[in-house]
């Protein structure tokens, strides 16, 4: 019976809810012989089936899940009876609870909880703890350890108190349990498996927690019970563990923490707030185990954890909040009865807790920061429980002075909204001082409005809460010390707390999303007043200066745009650096300087942000400097110990200058990146001021030194640079009186001691290649650039002479002794040359402009004229000494250059081996690449040392340099034909070593020179008589050459190096003819240095390779057709026949269409490449020849390649501009031929494109060839006004000005006989280009276009004038903006002023044609009253008779900017032609005279007049007709502020802009004046009866509409100096003045019942509306608001709401409603108010739609418009946020049909808004 009655029941546990099987379990065991026991045993063997059953499936199922919650309710009810035991109870847990948990927490967590709870009811029941303690936790600690990987299977031994010893179970015991508990194979397995981790914890966790609530309802009066004593036993044994677990796990992974973060902490936590304290025996021996020491090792466990990386550091933080939610702030620290004997433990004295707290809140992560931000919150105590401090000081500020002083209406606004939305609290006790926590919450609330509240509320609430923060710093109170404590005792450590504190709102500030917020922040940051706080700014934290406020300045949000990208926020930046700096000694101020300037090689920094780098740097370390005078002159009045002159700079800097200086170099390498050279000069000079203030140029090594002196930028250096001075100071250290001079000749030695130094340099290897011959250039150049920097006088020089002199007469044997001594000798005498050339061409260069620059450079050409002259004369001596040696190694050296065939092929380096090679990569071996570059120097060096001779000394012989170099090149150009690649490798070696010696040989061409080379020219073949001497040469030259090049031994690359050569080589050539004619030379027998074979030869050779050519053999190219077109001119002009046959259209044709090529194939447009391909082929002396041009009805050859050329120009502005310089230049030169070229001076004239090309500016400030090819193109004279805009995009357009004002003047000396052909087609092309003009539509256009036509006036024409005259009237009377109004003006004034007889014909008919438009009409008053006033004294009287009667009427015109001007002008003419009065004179004045008298007084003295003529002073006397008709007149006026193509305001724009601020004054004042009405109450004195009625009629009278601002006339205003006394209760408080309303109330009474009517019919138009509304609020773009605004009122919606109904003010939204902003109700609702506006609406019984596409929006044509409808719009990309269209009661969206799948949002809401408009007229 017993086993049916159990299996009965197992089955029925599915069917029987839990909470009846207690009571059937009673029925069962009274009603049967069935024992609890044995009932017990068989439900618990009948378990695992059913937990195996739900594991092998994977899932549990309700009936599965029941049966399971009904058995355990079973067994535990049974193990409750008396009889059953606690092994039933092991047994229970081993088999039912373990296995139960852990399948709980894979499916159920529900059912986890509700086992857990029946078993901790039955375990604390029975008081079954040790159970638990012998099996429970020892199996989950074990768990923990093992799937925390802390122990390893194999791994559970552990002894006395080790911590792992807390995971051990013993294998004895796991046995013993299998063995006594008769369990099956699986839960063997389980028994000796293990939890996961998170099951673990929780078990332990809730284990924990039963046993606390079992301690603490345990009675405690009377003897501790044994019962008591278990339990407490086992919490204090588990909290023992867990706390040791706690500390393990905190340092293992991410998931260990999380379960201990989440289960472990909060129990123990708990326990500790329950006691303070626990007793454990552990191994017999007792330990106190106490909240203090466990917080000690938790925040030493989060220490660990801040500094490993993000994720511990969220969990950190996570510890500490769930610490402090336990133990609050008030009752954290007040520990009693320690025993653990523990020194107190205050987390609030940890100073690293701090410093955390500030990292936290500054962290990138959004996260952190509220973690961190909650932590300050909660330490500070300022929940809204523990706020009753603030909330005191607040009710108290809430009296009669609630507004403190200092705090505008503005930020106490924000501080309402800010108290509304729960940020924090402003205190407003500002007077009486702020307290600590009055200060931590207004720096809360500023942190806060940072990180999540509106934009608005920080630019409110920020300069006052910061101002109060520093202010109420420097009390006792500050808010450092309620978190200090001890901490910070001394000013400066207070200080320094202080600000870094501030610095984390600043910081959060520099970031922040809106920019204006942004700058705002940076504008108080840098406005505090830092001089006010003294040494103590040395206290803002190093870090922040060096990360958030260099970041910040490297926003350019903080800067302009233009120029050299300085602006105020730099300037008030180095300020603040500046004032730093001066606080820090020495070696403070060099770590400092490093860590700033190291700034520029760890981060990128923008032009702006590189510049405030430079400016900053500078800045600090002239404020060190400053610090270390003032220490020094310390130190000499003995104020100061003698021991802190280790601390000087001068002493400091010798070992760190070097790491300063190379920081420093690191910025000017990054400066180069930008091109624009001002920018650039402005880093070099910073970066220069810096490095003289804190690097004594004596402390550096001299390879440092020259290192840092290469990366400035030559201009600056060389001579006439404006750092040359200042660098040469900062080398001789002149500022350093004390040193007498020994910087210098330290220095000198140094520079003395490098040749020797250079040339000895051993090593291993006796062969070098090109590359070290680089690196060899390159010391040279480094070195002799210092050189000539510091070099004064010429004795200085001595020790380098000597050393040339010594080394150079024994340089052949130097050459036994080491084979690269003296390539490296050779090296240093041709750098130093090439650098006092480089120094000569930048003396002799084009000047400079500005005032200091000429003053800098007339003081350093005074002093030193003479020492440069005596310098050149004893370098020159030594060089002539030399000179016979080094031409005896030359031929030495140059013998390999003739071996021919005993040059073989030999293996070549690994570096070259399988290469196509190049320049650096000679397709040689090494020994013959050294002996080839040896030969190539040699050859170098002696022909630069014969041109510099040549040069400084007139009149000696250097025959034998000249023969060497003279037979070197008859060699090179007469060798045979080579057989291999390594005898065609040497071949390219000599023409590479003749390239420069031949240019430097031509570039002194001199009489006895030429006489020299025509005579070494006949050693080549025997001259033939009459035969030009240069012809052989040149022929053999090419022949040579181009038979090297068709051989097949070279590869490609070595081809195009080649290549380059011969067109440098032939460029020399074909310039000695130029150098002659310079030079003015004779020539024997008159005859010329080429034939016309000959050219016609090299001229068709170079353009057939004008298309393929290189980069590096363009410029020579170019350069050679150049020379090549001036020799043909040359024999042109020399010809008596006037046409020269030699070159004809069609070689021209070739020229330009190759050279198209050329141009339209190059990626970058140098500007050297460009300037010279328009020197070359639009040569001058072919651009007279009209077939070049024009050629039967068709494009010349020049012509198309120019159409082509501005056709491209068109996309390359540098292309266009030069062009333009070049083309005028030729057309001024050619005015025949401008009349086939009016459509590209008309393209000119009208272009407008880049306005700054930087690189312009840079090409032509470094490159030398930039330089010579522009200065070579075709200028027009005077063209100064061309090189102010050269780089702008006005530049095309000034030249075509320039170009005509020169041809104008050109028809003005017509008088002269040669000029008349010239004349006359000049005036014809002027006339013709006018007309051209005269009708052009395009606003930009317009300008540029009447600009020009300005210029042009002067070629109006009797046959043209009425022509031009109906056009600029038909233009006049066009609605054109002022600024372009404005040219129209100025060009009629000059055409009524050339022809005073149109005056009476056209003005006047027009003047008195009063209907016509204001806007003309007030064009041809100015143009009259300019007229009367510039014309000439004999018409001028005539012209006021005839003009001045109709102008007069227009005073009285209703249009006020009308009337005004009219004003202003008669005024200007009134005072020139009517003189005063004598009002004491007798004599009869007639009525017309008096009339003008008084108007001219009225005009003068009324004060709006005079308001209007002051807004505009000075314009009219200024203004004069014919200097605005000059190119000077239009285009230098131009200021920086005018960025719109160069246009000044006109007078009308100032008219217009003076009344209409006028207007919004009147309107401002209407306002205010209308509330005071209103609000005014106008009682009267008791006991005046008649009064009362006065005052209930004037009140009803002056009762006013709504709709007040529609009134277009106000019946009471009072004017500014009547306004009554603010402090008055009443406006109008005496009887005579209640009598004077009511006496205008009634004469008014009539215009009253106008104004009343209007009003109503405008009520009535506003009320007949639509009743749709359309929600505009998410759109921001103002084209889109004011479209829909437009659109809005053109269907009469019922309103248009906007986030901010201030938008309708902005003139971009005014131009495009068109005023409908003015009839359109329009609703302010912000964005964050749109949902509660909805809901509001909805109320209402409004459908609320969402044009949007969603999943179930309905086609626009398919749905049915509600007639009170709100239309919500959705942002322009994002659409409508989701929780807005869980508002929506439907969503609508337009059909597409195309490929684009999104309209424009103002289109879309049209769309939507015509359909409903549609469907309601249905």
């Amino acid at each position: 019976m017993a086993a049916a009655v159990i299996s009965s029941l197992s089955k029925s546990f599915g069917q029987i809810p839990p909470s009846a099987i207690p009571p059937m379990l009673d029925c069962i065991l009274t009603s049967t012989a069935v024992s609890s026991s044995s009932l017990f045993s068989s439900i618990l063997d009948d378990l695992p089936d059913l937990i195996e059953s739900g594991n092998r499936d994977g899932k549990l199922d309700s009936d599965r899940r029941n049966s399971i919650a009904s058995m355990i309710g079973a067994l535990c009810h049974l193990l409750t009876k008396a009889n059953i035991g606690r092994e039933e109870l092991q047994s229970f847990l081993w088999k039912g609870f373990i296995p139960l948990m852990k399948m709980g927490h894979d499916f159920d967590q529900e059912l986890l909880n509700q086992i857990a709870d029946s078993f901790f009811d039955v375990v604390q029941s029975i008081h079954a703890w040790e159970v638990l303690e012998e099996n429970l936790v020892p199996f989950s600690l074990r768990s923990i350890g093992l799937s925390a990987g802390i122990i390893q299977n194999g791994d559970l031994q552990g002894t006395g108190l080790d911590r792992s010893s807390l995971f051990y179970v013993s294998s004895d015991l796991i046995e013993k349990l299998i063995e006594n508990l008769h369990v099956g194979k699986d839960c063997k397995l389980f028994i000796s498996g293990y939890f996961p981790l998170p099951l673990s914890c929780h078990v332990l966790s809730i284990t924990l927690d039963a046993a606390l609530r079992n301690f603490q309802a345990a009675p405690l009066t009377g003897s501790v019970s044994e019962k008591l004593s278990s339990v407490k036993s086992f919490t204090a044994n588990l909290l023992w563990n867990l706390c040791n677990v706690t500390e393990r796990l905190l340092l293992q992974g991410s998931e260990s923490r999380s379960c201990t973060i989440g289960f472990l902490l909060p129990v123990i936590f708990k326990a500790f707030v329950s006691q303070s304290s626990f007793e454990i025996s552990v191994h017999r021996e007792i330990h106190i185990m106490s909240r203090n020491l466990f917080f000690m090792r938790v925040w030493k466990c989060c220490r660990k954890l801040f500094s490993l990386g993000s994720l511990e550091r969220r969990d950190a933080y996570r510890i500490l909040s769930l610490y402090l939610s336990y133990f609050s702030c008030g009752g954290t620290f007040q520990n009693a009865n320690m025993s653990d004997g523990v020194e107190e433990f205050d987390i609030r004295s940890e100073k690293d807790l701090w410093n955390e707290i500030k990292r936290g809140l500054v962290d990138e992560e959004g996260l952190v920061r509220k973690q961190s931000l909650h932590i300050l919150k909660t330490l500070l105590c300022m929940d809204s429980g523990n706020q009753h401090h603030s909330d005191i000081s607040e009710k108290k500020a809430q009296g009669k002075h609630s507004v403190p002083h200092g705090v505008t209406k503005r930020e106490l606004w924000a501080y309402k909204e800010a108290k509304s939305l729960g940020v924090g609290k402003i205190c407003n006790a500002v007077d009486s001082g702020m307290n600590s926590q009055q200060q931590w919450e207004a720096f809360v609330l500023l942190f806060e409005m940072l990180e999540e509240y509106g934009t608005h509320l920080v630019e409110a609430a920020w300069n006052h809460q910061i101002t109060s923060l520093l202010q109420f710093s420097v009390s006792h109170d500050n808010f450092v010390s309620a978190i200090s404590g001890s901490m910070h005792q001394t000013q400066s450590e207070t200080w320094a707390e202080v600000f870094s504190w501030l610095s984390i709102l600043w910081k959060r500030g520099f970031c922040h999303d809106n920019p204006q917020v942004r700058c705002m922040i940076m504008q108080s940051f840098l406005g505090i007043e830092w001089s006010n706080y003294g040494s103590c700014v040395k206290s803002v934290p190093e870090s922040f200066i060096h990360g958030s406020l260099m970041e910040a300045l490297n926003d350019p949000v903080h800067h302009s745009v233009k120029g050299i990208y300085s602006s105020k926020t730099i300037e008030c930046a180095t300020h603040f650096l500046h004032h730093y700096s001066s606080y820090l000694n020495a070696r403070e101020t060099v770590i400092f300087l490093n860590s700033l300037a190291s700034l520029a090689k760890r981060k990128s920094f923008s032009r702006a942000g590189l510049m405030g780098l430079a400016e900053c740097i500078a800045a600090s370390a002239f404020g060190a400097y400053k610090y270390s005078n003032n220490k020094v002159k310390s130190y000499e009045f003995g104020t100061v110990d003698e021991v802190q002159l280790e601390y000087s700079l001068e002493n400091f800097l010798h070992d760190n200058g070097t790491e300063l200086l190379d920081f420093l170099r690191y910025v000017l390498e990054s400066s180069k990146q930008h091109f624009n050279p001002n920018y650039r000069f402005r880093v070099c000079e910073k970066v220069v001021e810096a490095a003289a203030s804190m690097v004594p140029a004596s402390d550096v090594s001299l390879e440092i030194l020259l290192h840092f002196i290469s990366t400035l930028p030559r201009e600056v250096t060389d001579y006439g640079g404006l750092l040359r001075v200042r660098v040469q100071d900062w080398l001789l250290q002149n500022h350093q009186v004390t040193r007498s001079g020994g910087i210098q000749i330290q220095l000198l030695e140094s520079l003395n001691e490098f040749p020797e130094r250079f040339i000895i340099h051993h090593c291993l290897f006796q062969n070098f290649d090109d590359e070290d011959l680089d690196v060899w250039e390159f010391e040279v150049r480094r070195w002799a650039r210092v050189l000539f920097l510091v070099i004064k006088e010429e004795h200085q020089l001595a020790p380098l002479m000597m050393f040339i002199q010594q080394h150079g007469t024994n340089i052949r044997k130097q050459n036994n002794h080491s084979e690269w001594v003296p390539v490296k000798f050779l090296s240093l005498i041709v750098g130093l040359i090439q650098e006092i050339q480089v120094m000569q061409r930048r003396k002799h260069g084009p000047k400079v402009q500005t005032k200091f620059e000429i003053q800098q450079l007339e003081t350093e050409e005074q002093s030193s004229e003479a020492e440069a002259s005596n310098i050149y004369n004893m370098f020159t001596d030594s060089l002539l000494l030399i000179l016979e040696e080094l031409v005896s190694f030359c031929n030495l050296s140059c013998s390999i250059f003739s071996s021919g065939s005993d040059i073989e092929d030999k293996v070549l380096p690994s570096s070259v081996r399988g290469k196509l090679g190049g320049p650096s990569q000679r397709r040689l071996s090494i020994s013959l690449t050294t002996a080839v570059l040896q030969a190539t120097i040699s050859v170098k060096a002696v022909a630069y040392i014969y041109a510099w001779c040549a040069q400084h000394r007139t009149g000696i012989l250097l025959n034998s340099a000249f023969t060497a170099v003279w037979k070197f090149f008859c060699n090179t150009i007469t060798s045979p034909t080579c057989n291999s690649e390594s005898e065609a490798e040497v071949r390219i070696a000599a023409y590479e070593a003749l390239a420069p010696a031949l240019k430097a040989l031509v570039s002194v061409l001199a009489p006895q020179i030429l006489v020299l080379f025509m005579e070494n020219s006949k050693s080549l073949q025997p001259a033939i008589e009459g035969e030009p001497w240069l012809d052989t040469l040149v022929l053999s030259f090419l022949q040579n050459i181009n038979n090297l090049l068709a051989v097949g031994f070279m590869v490609r690359t070595r081809r195009a190096v080649l290549l380059n050569w011969k067109w440098v080589i032939l460029e020399s050539l074909l310039s000695i003819p130029s150098y002659s004619f310079g030079s003015k030379l004779q020539q024997e027998d008159g005859s010329f240095f080429f034939s016309d074979a000959a050219l016609i030869n090299i001229f068709t050779d170079t353009v057939e390779s004008l298309e393929n050519a290189g980069e590096g053999s363009v410029l020579p190219i170019l350069r050679s057709i150049r020379l090549a077109l001036e020799l043909f001119a040359s024999r042109r002009s020399s010809l008596v026949v006037s046409r020269f046959t030699g070159v004809d259209s069609q070689m021209i044709w070739r020229l330009v269409h190759s050279s198209w090529i050329l141009h339209s194939s190059c990626n970058k447009r140098r500007v050297a490449h460009i300037a010279a391909l328009l020197s070359s082929v639009l040569h001058p002396s072919l651009f007279s020849d009209g077939d070049m041009h024009d050629a039967d009805n068709e494009p010349g050859p020049l012509k198309w390649f120019v159409e082509k050329l501005l056709e491209e120009g068109t996309k390359s502005p540098r292309t266009i501009r030069l062009a333009a310089l070049h083309l005028t230049g030729l057309l001024l030169s050619n005015p025949t031929t401008i009349k086939y070229y009016i459509k590209e001076l008309k393209l000119l004239t009208l272009y407008g494109s880049v306005a700054f090309d930087e690189d312009f500016e840079a090409e032509l400030s470094e490159n030398d060839d930039a330089r010579t090819e522009v200065t070579l193109l075709t200028k027009i004279q005077d063209s100064e006004l061309t090189e102010a805009f050269i780089n702008t995009e006005l530049y095309a357009r000034v030249c075509v000005a320039n170009l005509f004002y020169k041809l104008a003047d050109l028809t003005n000396r017509s008088g002269s006989s040669t000029g008349d052909k010239a004349s006359q087609s000049a005036l014809e092309s002027g006339k013709l280009f006018l007309l051209e003009l005269l009708d052009t539509v395009i606003h930009r256009r317009k300008i540029r276009a009447w600009q020009m036509i300005c210029v042009l006036s002067q070629f109006v024409d009797d046959d043209i004038v009425e022509e031009v005259t109906q056009c600029l009237q038909i233009a006049l009377y066009r609605n054109n903006l002022p600024s372009v109004r404005q040219y129209l003006e100025t060009f009629a004034i000059n055409i009524y002023m050339k022809f005073p007889s149109l005056v009476a014909e056209q003005l006047v008919p027009l003047l008195r044609d009063y209907d016509m438009r204001p806007q003309a009409l007030s064009s041809y008053v100015f143009i009259a009253a300019n007229v009367i006033l510039h014309a000439s004294k004999d018409i001028q009287l005539r012209h006021l008779d005839e003009l001045l009667p109709p102008i007069l009427p227009l005073l009285t015109s209703h249009h006020h900017s009308l009337r005004g001007f009219t004003q202003v002008l008669l005024h200007q003419v009134l005072c020139n032609f009517f003189p005063s009065l004598d009002s004491k004179s007798s004599e009869f004045i007639p009525l017309e005279k008096r009339c003008f008298e008084d108007l001219k007084l009225y005009l003068a003295k009324n004060s709006d007049c005079m308001r209007l003529r002051a807004s505009m002073e000075g314009y009219l006397d200024a203004y004069n007709p014919k200097t605005c008709v000059t190119p000077a007149g239009i285009f230098v006026s131009r200021v920086e502020e005018i960025g719109f193509e160069c246009v000044p305001t006109s007078l009308m724009e100032q008219v217009i802009n003076f009344l209409n601020d006028v207007r919004e004054d009147l309107r401002c004042s209407m306002a205010k004046d209308i509330v005071t009405i209103k609000n005014e109450s106008l009682n009267m004195a008791a006991g005046s009866g008649s009064t009362e009625e006065v005052s209930s009629a004037c009140e009803e009278k002056l009762e006013l509409p709504k709709d007040a601002h529609l009134d277009f006339q106000k019946k009471i205003t009072f004017s500014k100096h009547e306004k009554p006394d603010l402090g008055s209760s009443s406006l109008l408080c005496k009887g005579e003045v209640y009598k004077q309303l009511l006496e205008m109330e009634k004469e008014d009474d009539l215009l009253d019942q106008l104004w009343k009517s209007r009003s109503l019919a405008m009520e009535r138009i506003r009320g007949n509306r639509q009743h749709i509304i359309l929600v505009a609020s998410l759109i921001d773009r103002i084209p889109n608001l004011a479209g829909l605004a437009r659109t809005c009122e053109v269907f009469k919606t019922q309103g248009l709401a906007v986030a901010d109904a201030k938008i309708v003010q902005d003139k971009q939204f005014q131009l495009i409603s068109v005023t409908a902003e003015k009839w359109v109700p329009v609703i302010e609702v912000p964005v964050n108010s749109v949902k509660q506006f909805l809901e509001k609406k909805k109320r209402e019984g409004f459908s609320i739609l969402g044009l949007e596409q969603t999943a179930n929006s309905v086609p626009l044509d398919q749905y049915i418009y509600p007639k009170k409808t709100v239309l919500v719009l959705g942002r322009e990309k994002e659409g409508i946020p989701v929780d807005i269209i869980h508002v929506l009661d439907a969503c609508i969206e337009i059909p597409q049909l195309g490929v684009v799948r999104s309209l424009n949002i103002h289109v879309s809401g049209a769309i939507a808004l015509w359909e409903y408009t549609r469907q309601q007229r249905l």
